[in-house]
């Protein structure tokens, strides 16, 4: 696997631009994704009980095993909590699409983010749209230009493609996520849209990102609130000249590693752009008796407010730590527990086997200084592992979600 520059224009056969309509005040806010050929699709989405309407429209979609072609993402307004208005709003945006490009609106998948409970100017967003999809280009800068549309708070793109070997023929996997802040996925997370023009079956397409969401976007939060609009979608036209992919063999695994390092991208990319976000901090768990309480204790460490803001503060407050592990309902003996802290200052133990260990708390502060944050927590108790992704607590974040409608 190689990783190459671009993003969701990568692939063979896909298009996208993405461009300022009028919905925010200045910055992009619309983006067209399209493949001159019909695609396999598949998603994962919030486990909210509140759904926007792009969720559910593309919920049914995927649900029905229908084709697709495109993809046309709105920012600034979620089109969340907005009754039947908000149905049909997300209904015109999909057939505003199909009729620019002469295709079926069932093909066309929706995704909205930004402010819920607003309505779209839908007048405006569907002459966007015409003005978008008349612009579509196969480039990269056409790419860049698609991920820089679905941003709301983020500060940079994210955007990666990667490329691989079957059967001789390069395939190549793209995509490009949105996501700052309202971080805690129970299914997948934020906006992310992945494009490739592998040749497999719809089942192993969907198969592959279920899995793969899991060990990715499941494992990482900024805030620990899940959004009514969070959703993954990967579209593929089969255009690479190799045989369709049915089974779970040799070719598959090569994909299933592709799509892993693309999510764990775009969820580390996702993270470091949090909001107020000074520190990155990634939890190992290590020798757990299941993969499920290594998960749980992971998650439980990166979600604890006080553990965010004793990182915000440079202390080594590891107290916070245990304690969060503590409620985590992941199963583990407090007596086998060791824990270190690592980044590029170097690396110091604060617990082994259980038992507190006298430190240098300077030391330690030059360790915690970095942006760059590791905890390792070996539990000395099984052979399973977990990693989680989270960051700090600072001020700008309750600055930035104060005055976020404003």
């Amino acid at each position: 696997m190689k990783k190459i520059i671009g993003g969701i224009t990568a692939p063979k056969g896909f298009y996208a631009n993405g461009k300022h309509i009028g919905i925010k005040r200045k910055r992009k806010d619309l983006a067209v994704v399209y493949s001159d050929s019909p695609c396999h699709c598949a998603g994962t989405y919030t486990k909210n009980i509140v759904k926007a309407a792009p969720v559910l429209w593309n919920k049914a979609i995927t649900d029905e095993q229908q084709q697709v072609q495109a993809i046309v993402i709105n920012s600034g307004i979620a089109n969340a909590y907005t009754g039947k208005a908000g149905v049909l709003h997300n209904e015109a945006m999909a057939e505003a699409t199909a009729d620019q490009l002469s295709i079926d609106k069932k093909s066309v998948l929706v995704a909205s983010t930004g402010v819920i409970g607003k309505m779209l100017p839908i007048e405006c967003v569907c002459e966007g749209i015409k003005v978008v999809s008349q612009s579509l280009e196969p480039s990269n800068e056409a790419g860049n230009q698609a991920a820089k549309a679905i941003m709301t708070t983020d500060t940079y793109v994210k955007e990666i493609a990667v490329t691989f070997e079957i059967e001789g023929q390069t395939v190549t996997l793209g995509g490009m996520a949105k996501g700052s802040g309202m971080i805690h996925p129970n299914m997948a997370t934020m906006l992310s849209f992945l494009t490739t023009d592998i040749h497999i079956s719809k089942e192993l397409l969907q198969k592959a990102l279920s899995e793969s969401v899991e060990n990715t976007y499941n494992m990482i939060s900024v805030d620990g609130d899940t959004s009514t609009n969070d959703m993954v979608l990967v579209i593929a036209n089969g255009k690479s000249n190799h045989s369709i992919i049915e089974t779970e063999n040799e070719d598959y695994a090569k994909f299933k590693e592709a799509i892993d390092y693309v999510n764990t991208y775009l969820s580390k990319q996702i993270v470091k752009d949090g909001e107020g976000v000074t520190k990155f901090i990634e939890v190992q768990v290590m020798q757990a008796q299941t993969e499920q309480d290594a998960k749980a204790i992971a998650k439980s460490v990166i979600n604890s407010n006080l553990v965010k803001t004793a990182f915000f503060g440079e202390d080594a407050n590891w107290g916070r730590i245990i304690c969060a592990m503590g409620y985590s309902g992941g199963v583990f003996e407090p007596s086998k527990v060791t824990l270190d802290y690592k980044s590029e200052g170097g690396s110091i133990r604060l617990i082994d086997s259980g038992e507190p260990i006298p430190f240098d708390e300077e030391k330690a502060l030059h360790i915690l200084k970095e942006k760059n944050l590791l905890v390792i927590i070996d539990l000395h108790d099984g052979d399973k592992q977990a990693v989680a992704w989270g960051c700090d607590l600072s001020y700008d974040y309750v600055k930035i979600n104060g005055e976020y409608r404003t």
